[in-house]
Order: C-alpha cells, then structure tokens, then sequence
C-alpha cells in the first residue's frame, strides 16, 4: 500500500477530483497565512535582519525537487571563477543537531545535512549551516571575514534574512500547468504571482512552456552527466562497455529518483533494481541491495564517510548548465 505521502505527491502531479475537494479549503487557508506572514515583513513590521555582505537567496516556491542543488552549485563556481570570494548558507535539513555548524573536512552529512555538505565538497566554499540562516551567516563570516557574498540554498520564504538578491528555480514541467495550488492540495509554499518579484527565475530540466515568462529576467538550466566513478575514489571511473553480465542496481534518496534512474539508462546501463528512498534518507550499507554493481548518487555518497568494504558501490556526478551566465548577472547585480 502506498504510504500517504505517496498519495499526496501523486495527487500534486496528477490532481485527484475527490482529494482536491477535501484539501482546498486547506490550500486556501495556508495561502492566507502565507500572504500575512510575507507582508509583515515587507511592510516593516517584522524586521529582517542584514548581514555585512550582500545576500543572494536561491530557492523556489515549490516543496522540493525542482533541481536547486546543482544549480546552487553551479552558481557558486561561476562566482568563484570570477574571482568573487562566495560563501554558502543552509538551514541543513536533515541533520541530527540544530546548533550552528561551520562546516570542515571532517563534517558529515549528520552534522550538515546531505545537500550542504555536498556543495561544500564539490565548490569548497566556506559553508555554514542553522535552522536561522541569519545566524549561520554570521558564524560563517567569523570564520571566513574575507568573504564578499553568500549564497543562501534555499530560504526564499524565509523572510526573516535580508536577502539583497532571490532567483527562482522553477521546474519545465510546471510552466504549462494551469493546476498548481499551494499545500496541501497542491505542491507550491507560495503563489505563481511571487515569481514576478524575484530578480530572477531558472527554469531547471527542460525547455519551459512558450507562455510561461514571470520575470524580466529568464535562465534555463539543464544536467549534464559526467563519469561514474567509485565511491571515494573520483578518479576510478566505471567501465560501462566491460559491466557484461553482471547485476547492476540503482538508488537514490533524493525528490525525483526516476530522473537518477533514466539518466543511467540513458547511458546504456541495464538497471537489474532501482531502490526508491524518501528525499534526505539516512542512507546506510543495508539499504544497498545485493548486487555486483550499485549506483547512488553524490548527494547520497556523502553518507558513506569512509567507504570501506563498498567497493562495489559507485557514484554518477551530475552539474547544472545554466543559460546565459548566471553568475555573470548575480555578480553585476549586487555590484561584486
């Protein structure tokens, strides 16, 4: 039996009639509060609190799975080639503490979260994470002062940081949709209208809808696949051409599986099980199923801190191409 998460994100894809009458109501009432929460801050009566540095938010108004990561990641290298010295905030979901954590070589995904620690690996942006991304910019620019930008990965509802700067990652698939809703009946935390006050939107997996431009300023994003490698070891690249006869298994913890498991097949990997895990997943070894070959991704390597005994576990890289320079129109924007 489908779980009723399941359900519900079923129903956000593909509207049930029945679910729709017992949920609007629901939508209607979470849109209310949204709009007052949002306009007490823009109004002024509740404050946003401003860093020393310029603030560029990337985020979405949907509940996840819009492809935000690599784009977030993309962004930051973009910056750092063009010598600006980026930092990166995060509320870190999925971690066991709630204190402020500066990340270092040694943190995990428990200290971090998975998403945080895998764009601390792959940029190697100073990053901090907290459940006050406010508090966690701070902490950052102790440790790191010579920091001239942060990006914060996620936080365009959280209005209570000062952001100089928001971009809007936005998926292809929805830019036709005329039956999107806010939660619970529908996947988005706030209004398509909201789109139109951001200083940017990224169409991220796709070619966008001909009638979908909310802002002045459009980006398309798409991922580019690179050579799957052993877990821990980058520079030990999968021989697709010699996996022959052998059993071959893919899993992931992440929003969209099925987008990890057709890249594989679009690479001509015969996938004998794909294991399907909850967004976040404390992934561990006994979730891996029994196979000769295991493909994971790099937001799920960064559970396995050592690797040892995994040598059959293997990981896909994954970047975001984004249309035109991103970082060139952040980095003129906030005047870096």
């Amino acid at each position: 039996m489908p779980k009723l998460h399941q359900i519900i994100e079923r129903h956000w894809q593909s509207p049930n009639p029945f679910l729709s009458f017992l949920l609007k109501p629901l939508s209607k009432l979470f849109a209310k509060i949204a709009a007052k929460r949002r306009d007490n801050f823009v109004s002024g009566r509740l404050k946003s609190e401003k860093l020393p540095v310029p603030v560029v938010v990337v985020g979405n108004i949907h509940a996840g799975g819009t492809g935000k990561t690599p784009i977030v990641a993309a962004l930051v290298s973009g910056l750092q080639e063009k010598g600006v010295r980026v930092g990166i905030i995060s509320r870190g979901y999925g971690r066991k503490s709630k204190a402020v954590h500066v990340l270092n070589t040694a943190s995990s995904a428990a200290d971090a979260g998975d998403e945080p620690l895998l764009l601390f690996r792959q940029t190697g942006a100073p990053t901090a994470v907290g459940s006050s991304r406010t508090e966690a910019g701070r902490a950052l620019l102790a440790a790191h002062p010579e920091l001239e930008l942060i990006v914060a990965d996620d936080g365009l509802q959280h209005y209570a940081l000062w952001r100089d700067m928001e971009i809007a990652v936005f998926p292809a698939a929805d830019t036709g949709r005329t039956d999107l809703d806010l939660l619970p009946n529908g996947s988005l935390r706030e209004p398509l209208s909201r789109l139109a006050s951001v200083d940017a939107v990224v169409v991220s997996g796709g070619k966008a809808d001909a009638a979908f431009r909310p802002s002045e300023n459009m980006f398309a994003s798409h991922i580019k696949t690179g050579q799957v490698y052993r877990l821990n070891r980058p520079s030990e690249k999968l021989d697709l051409a010699g996996l022959g006869n052998q059993t071959v298994s893919a899993v992931a913890g992440i929003a969209k599986p099925e987008r990890f498991f057709d890249s594989l097949r679009n690479m001509g990997i015969t996938l004998n099980q794909t294991v399907a895990l909850p967004d976040h997943a404390d992934i561990m070894t006994a979730d891996l199923p029994n196979a000769d070959v295991v493909i994971i991704t790099e937001k799920d390597a960064v559970k396995f801190s050592d690797g040892l005994n995994l040598n059959h576990v293997w990981v896909l890289p994954v970047c975001a191409i984004i249309e035109p320079d991103l970082a060139a129109f952040v980095s003129a924007k906030v005047s870096i």
